[in-house]
């Protein structure tokens, strides 16, 4: 177990009681007036003196304009998965992209038999949370109708949509072995409380999770750990866990973020300057604490646009399944990358002739002008060039006609589409770094080992970036089967 490398979020967790329906919203937007990342609330449709989670979600998500929301956690068995994948994507549309899905297989089986749930088993809890999960997923990704066939939830021919601006995570409350490793394997994010998982019990259950992950081939790095906690400050340290002063809090935190890697800290505020004390000494101490031990390496402000672990991506669908002539639409992008990466291997070549004696740097510089990555790729304009039909290497690409298209077709390729964009922008700094280098080398041959070491960080940029556009852009292609 280690500290993973997510950016820390800090919010609030709100109990949903009827009764205080107004001080709920001024606590939400007092939230977001502190700079807090997060607002999670409980979800119980059974009891008759709260509010509906969903209603308040969407009143929270109109009154504010960052903080992000999400249900902690929703209680499917009261919510038909294929109801709330509608609701969700729908919050996230009507919020900008700012809702994450919490999802629990239910707890308070009278209270859920009494409102007309079926009561389950753990056993058949944790399979018919698995199938909501699924159907989550289908019903969030663009395509044909789907059916869906399960024990517990059956799908016939549901066509997919709304779909949310971005990859709504999927954050399961998890404490016994089951749930843990069905959130190893298929979750987002594992929520756990410190009210029903103390600090000391988090090394086993996160053990669970992250061996389920790696049987499933996953990296359990990339699952989010969502801590809901709750404390009391004071002036003096008390027994237990957050029992004393903001310094207290700050250590014990920063202990959880690296020892197993909880990046999301949602508390129980009691009152409005318990919020305050958390968002204006707690948050940013352990902001603090833990990047002045992170390594350089996975420090979140050392990343560039390219690390990988920050990328969008959505879930996927089989290529092969999809019909011959629409997979070779899809595939036509992987051609054009391998035009791009063989005039990086003649790049390469070049360098070294020009190291070697053999080659001269006005020619190599030339070369680099006419690549077809720095003329029909970035110079153009901001666009993603995996979305385009480049016939020739001096084809120009209409930016302009092909964005508005593409987001018509499917809205959720909206974050890949941005970042990609990113991406184009700081590959082609580092072709201008190259050039630069290579002036440098005409008035000092020396410094070539310069012009090597910017070929080497281009090389890795770009290699790295023509797979991620392969891998989330193929498919979507495809089967979209959009003529741009």
């Amino acid at each position: 177990m280690a500290d993973f490398p997510h950016d820390l979020w800090f919010g609030a967790f709100l109990t949903p009681a009827a009764k205080d329906a107004h001080p709920l919203v001024r606590q939400a937007v007092l939230a977001e007036d502190l700079g807090l990342d997060i607002i999670g609330v409980q979800d119980h449709p059974y009891q008759p003196s709260f509010l509906d989670t969903w209603t308040l979600l969407s009143v929270l998500a109109a009154r504010t304009q960052h903080i992000r929301f999400f249900p902690d956690v929703a209680s499917v068995p009261l919510r038909p998965p294929a109801v709330l994948a509608r609701a969700a994507a729908s919050l996230d549309i009507l919020s900008g992209g700012r809702l994450e899905l919490g999802v629990g297989s239910g707890a308070f089986w009278d209270g859920i038999a009494a409102m007309g749930g079926e009561r389950r088993t753990p056993g058949q809890a944790v399979a018919a949370l698995e199938e909501s999960i699924e159907v989550l997923r289908a019903l969030w990704t663009p395509g044909e109708a789907v059916s869906f066939d399960g024990e517990y939830h059956r799908l016939r021919g549901a066509l997919p949509g709304p779909f949310p601006p971005h990859p709504i995570g999927v954050w399961i409350g998890a404490y016994k072995r089951r749930m843990l490793e069905l959130t190893g394997r298929v979750g987002d994010g594992w929520v756990p409380s410190s009210a029903y998982a103390a600090p000391s019990e988090l090394a086993a259950m996160s053990a669970v999770v992250d061996r389920a992950a790696e049987e499933a081939g996953r990296d359990p790095g990339l699952i989010r750990r969502v801590y809901n906690v709750s404390g009391r400050f004071s002036a003096l340290a008390g027994k237990g866990f957050l029992q004393g002063p903001p310094s207290l809090w700050v250590e014990q935190l920063t202990e959880l973020a690296h020892a197993y890697g909880m990046s999301v800290f949602v508390m129980a505020p009691g009152e409005e300057r318990d919020l305050k004390i958390f968002a204006e000494e707690v948050a940013p101490a352990v902001r603090q604490a833990v990047g002045r031990e992170r390594p350089p390496a996975v420090q979140p402000a050392a990343r560039g646009p390219l690390e990988e672990s920050t990328r969008p991506r959505l879930p996927k669908r089989d290529l092969a399944a999809l019909p011959a002539a629409q997979q070779e639409r899809g595939l036509h992008l992987v051609m054009i990358h391998d035009q791009l990466r063989q005039e990086l291997t003649q790049i390469r070549d070049a360098v070294e002739q020009v190291a070697a004696g053999r080659g001269e740097v006005a020619a190599l510089r030339s070369m680099i002008s006419r690549l077809t990555m720095r003329q029909n790729y970035w110079t153009l304009g901001s666009f993603c060039a995996s979305y385009c039909r480049i016939l020739t290497v001096h084809h120009t690409i209409e930016d302009e006609r092909m964005f508005p298209a593409l987001r018509s077709a499917q809205a959720s390729l909206a974050p890949v589409v941005d970042r990609l964009q990113e991406e184009h922008e700081v590959i082609a700094e580092l072709l201008t770094d190259l050039d630069a280098a290579l002036v440098a080398m005409v008035e000092d041959a020396d410094a070539i080992d310069g012009v090597r070491e910017r070929l080497e960080v281009l090389s890795e940029a770009l290699l790295s970036h023509l797979a991620y556009e392969e891998e989330e852009l193929v498919e979507p292609i495809a089967r979209l089967d959009l003529d741009i």
